[in-house]
């Protein structure tokens, strides 16, 4: 019997190229990219510090990404 692949938790993909597009196509690349989840928060949001492999993260600003991080 073959062995199970095991999927990646996370798509290679580099945060920095998603600051200072607009959230709804920041959102749409992340999808199209393999993120499981994506996340938009308003500057200075209280969060959890909780790791999720496969989420990333927006702080989005006047409906343009200012910030984006990995978890």
């Amino acid at each position: 019997m073959a062995p199970t692949p095991t999927p990646s938790g996370q798509p290679d993909d580099a945060p920095e190229s998603y600051v200072g597009l607009d959230a709804d196509s920041a959102e749409r690349r992340a999808r199209g990219r393999g993120w499981t989840t994506v996340r938009s928060l308003p500057p200075g949001s209280v969060i959890t510090m909780e790791y999720l492999e496969g989420r990333l993260n927006f702080e989005v600003d006047d409906g343009t990404v200012r910030r984006c991080w990995k978890g």
